[in-house]
């Protein structure tokens, strides 16, 4: 046996053996403290699905006459027989990744879940197998990993629910025993949900909007557990962060290209924003400093949303400034990604190669930045009116008309959203206000009528709320109640309820 000598540097350790070292049942600690937010924590279970080939999606809340019970994600993917099952609880078991999938490191589904919820169950089927389940709870985890199976009349009945979802195949996540929900005060339900909701649809829009684009559906569901009755729906919109119509910048956007260490030629676009744009896309991604930046992007979806990665610090004058860069897909160093695919992690050798990135005609990146900053500052000089603020509305109105009074009206602080809801009044009524709960009230007898027919569900007849609102919204903040205001309410009444007449009296004809 030669010798080596001691001060001989060797390149890699050298071994004599190997042993397998199972997991102690103390990880599953670690497991479920991944640090996941509730809205990563959903739109990671939502690439399960994606990658399972669905074309529908619910995010569905279920609460009783309190509380918020359990929360459930529904899909019409290709679903998951017993062995599929299996591996999809094992933790830490990679399956095999497409070119595409959205899926990486095996521990999504359980990470994510159980940093929320103390137990998680997975139901699904097969078009060529039965209903099955498995459920994993945090005292599992302890015990061993220890996984449960769920009773399959059970899974049947559950898949049978979401018989308007899943057909032939699917598959079924539900959380229970949810931290979040467990600690939220009964009076504090609807204004939980409410916000929670929010959060949701602007992140599953942003971070999976080029998904929504092309015809991903996701809807935001709240139900009541015992009734079944539906008290929420939102259909998710994609919130394209490049999604304006005209540049800040005449001849943005421009393509660059950077050549990088270990990576090779990578090209990206440029993007300048218009000025004080009022769009979603744009108002609604975090703070001005949090919006500019580098926009990855890994197999069409969003993984990290704003921040310059070392290139440089966030300035003011840089909130025009976008960028978006699709991950190369072969395996390299540069990038790295965070098992929440919240946020890239980038070695110095990608900040080099943005420094030496041209575009098409020849312009430095550096001259890309000073253009940005120039839109920004000449859109800083013009003046802007001023519009009043307002008190939002609230449910009952659709989603997409309140996200467009968000965009358009600043927020009266302090006051609660105004909400609608339909109610049985004197005929001789269209109409009336609950100041006390910050509700319009609209008459059931004509509900039929100002739906031309059509069923009415918890946002219907959005022109005539809308313009109720508009009516009616100084009504809800004022001090005393004045004479004249009543008098407005009371001849507005009698107006929109001779219109409703009439319009009853056109369909009978």
């Amino acid at each position: 046996m030669t010798e080596v000598a001691s001060d001989t540097w060797r390149y890699s350790v050298p071994t004599t053996g190997s042993r397998r070292l199972p997991p102690d049942p103390g990880y599953g600690k670690a497991l479920t403290n991944q640090g996941y937010g509730f809205e990563v924590a959903v739109a990671d279970l939502i690439d399960n699905s994606i990658d399972a080939e669905a074309r529908n999606v619910v995010v569905h809340f279920l609460r009783d006459d309190e509380r918020v019970t359990s929360l459930l994600i529904a899909d019409d993917g290709l679903g998951m027989d017993d062995e599929a099952l299996d591996d999809a609880m094992t933790v830490g078991r990679r399956r095999d990744y497409g070119n595409t999938s959205l899926g990486m490191y095996g521990t999504g589904l359980k990470a994510a879940s159980l940093t929320h919820a103390r137990s998680l169950s997975v139901i699904s089927r097969t078009r060529r197998s039965r209903a099955a389940g498995r459920k994993l709870t945090d005292a599992g985890l302890e015990d061993g990993f220890r996984c449960d199976t769920v009773d399959r009349d059970y899974a049947q009945s559950l898949i049978d629910r979401y018989d308007g979802v899943i057909q032939w195949q699917g598959t079924i996540v539900r959380w229970d025993r949810v931290h979040t929900f467990e600690t939220v005060e009964k009076d504090s339900t609807e204004r939980f949900l409410s916000e929670a909701i929010g959060r949701l649809d602007i992140h599953l829009g942003l971070y999976l909007h080029r998904f929504l684009a092309r015809g991903l559906n996701i809807d935001i569901v709240v139900e009541h557990a015992h009734s079944r009755e539906e008290l929420e729906h939102i259909g998710v919109e994609p919130l394209d962060p490049f999604g304006y119509k005209i540049p800040g910048r005449r001849g943005y956007p421009s393509e660059f290209t950077a050549p990088i260490e270990g990576v090779g030629n990578l090209t990206f676009k440029a993007h300048i924003w218009p000025a004080k744009s009022k769009l979603p896309g744009y108002r609604e991604i975090g703070s001005p400093g949090q919006r500019q930046g580098f926009y990855f992007y890994r197999h069409d979806r969003l993984v990290q949303a704003g921040g310059w990665n070392g290139h440089r610090t966030a300035e003011n004058h840089l909130n025009l400034a976008r960028v978006a860069v699709d991950l190369p897909t072969g395996p390299g160093s540069v990038f790295s990604l965070d098992v929440k695919k919240e946020s890239i992690t980038a070695t110095p050798a990608f900040t080099r190669g943005i420094e030496k990135a041209l575009d098409e005609k020849g312009r430095t990146f550096r001259f890309y930045l000073d253009e940005a900053e120039a839109a920004y500052r000449d859109g800083a000089s013009r003046s802007e009116i001023q519009r009043k603020p307002v008190v939002y509305p609230g449910k009952g109105l659709d989603p997409k008309i309140r996200r467009t009074i968000r965009e358009e009206l600043p927020e009266k602080s302090g006051e609660e959203p105004i909400e609608f809801s339909w109610v049985l009044l004197p005929e001789d009524r269209f109409f009336d206000i609950d100041r006390e709960n910050n509700t319009v009230l609209l008459n059931r007898i004509y509900r039929n009528t100002v739906n031309a027919g059509r069923r009415g569900g918890l946002n219907d007849a959005p022109v005539t709320k809308t313009l109720l609102y508009f009516l009616l919204e100084e009504f809800f903040t004022l001090g005393r109640f004045e004479k004249s205001r009543q008098d407005r309410i009371d001849y507005w009444n009698v107006i929109l309820l001779t219109a409703v007449l009439n319009q009853r009296d056109r369909f009978s004809d």
